[in-house]
């Protein structure tokens, strides 16, 4: 009889640790595919992530902004024309050189804003090089294949543990799984967030682009340029954020460590990953003071 229960007791281990490793298996799927997914975006321009939506959000731009952007190039020219005659007391004091620099002024912004699209294309292409550069020093270690270590460390405890150990690392390496499942969909979210912001900056930019040559209106120009290298920067700190997050899982140390409180170290290091992925953006404008 006892032998009977001891069998049974050990079938249900047995069925245990192969859901442990299932599990784990699953997680660190997640993990990996989110990783390298993620270095792959940040190294991708607007065009080259969604032709399509680039090629509708460029034609948005040249059909109904640019338009308004000329207007504003008119006002902005015309305020630039009576502050220029007030300035020098209705031209009594009037400098030959000022006509050249208000024409040269006006040459200026219509070919900003005539070029925006290839400036702003130019600026993410930049950011993407930067991002590529910084995913390929850090991509033999995004790799990160911790499901093995852990199941040797499984392995090494399994005989100390006992039937209700085992069946609570079920739950608790099942929690872990969805929990780092919802994770890898936040951070999904965030990639495509990011570049849903990079499209609808792209699409007003004549705009600000027609402010840049007048001395007050030209903050608004300045700002919008700040905010689309803190946009493209931002990849190279989602970089950084993945190679630090695996450095830290790489740098685990499994000896003398229980195996629980190496799930745990897992799932802390995972929630410190998403949480600086989140900050990214803000922490990217505030490096270039952008608002």
């Amino acid at each position: 009889m006892n032998a009977l229960i001891d069998g049974f007791i050990l079938k249900l281990k047995e069925g245990c640790t192969a859901a442990i490793q299932n599990n784990l298996r699953s997680t660190f799927s997640v993990i990996d595919d989110r990783v390298s997914e993620t270095g792959y975006m940040v190294s991708l321009t607007p065009q080259g992530w969604n032709g399509t939506i680039f090629n509708f959000i460029h034609d948005l731009s040249e059909t109904v902004i640019i338009p308004i952007a000329g207007l504003i190039i008119t006002y902005v020219l015309i305020y630039e024309l009576l502050t220029m005659v007030m300035d020098k007391n209705n031209f009594h004091d009037f400098d030959s050189s000022l006509f050249f620099r208000y024409l040269g002024k006006a040459c200026i912004a219509v070919v900003l804003v005539s070029h925006t699209s290839e400036i702003v294309e130019a600026l993410f292409e930049v950011g993407g090089n930067i991002a590529a550069t910084a995913t390929s020093h850090i991509s033999g270690s995004t790799n990160l294949n911790m499901d093995y270590a852990l199941y040797n460390l499984l392995w090494d405890q399994i005989d100390t543990m006992s039937l209700a150990e085992l069946a609570f690392m079920v739950i608790e390496t099942l929690i872990i799984r969805f929990a780092v499942l919802i994770m890898g969909i936040y951070i999904m979210v965030l990639m495509y967030g990011r570049f849903m912001e990079i499209y609808l900056y792209m699409s007003v930019a004549p705009i600000p682009f027609a402010t840049l040559t007048n001395k007050e209106w030209g903050s608004i120009g300045t700002n919008y340029i700040r905010c689309i290298i803190a946009l493209a920067f931002q990849g190279f700190l989602i970089m950084a954020c993945v190679g630090i997050y695996a450095t830290l899982i790489s740098s685990l140390n499994t000896a003398g460590t229980s195996f629980a409180d190496l799930l745990n170290e897992i799932l802390i290091y995972t929630v410190l990953l998403v949480t600086a992925l989140g900050k990214t953006s803000s922490f990217s404008k505030s490096i270039f003071n952008a608002h």
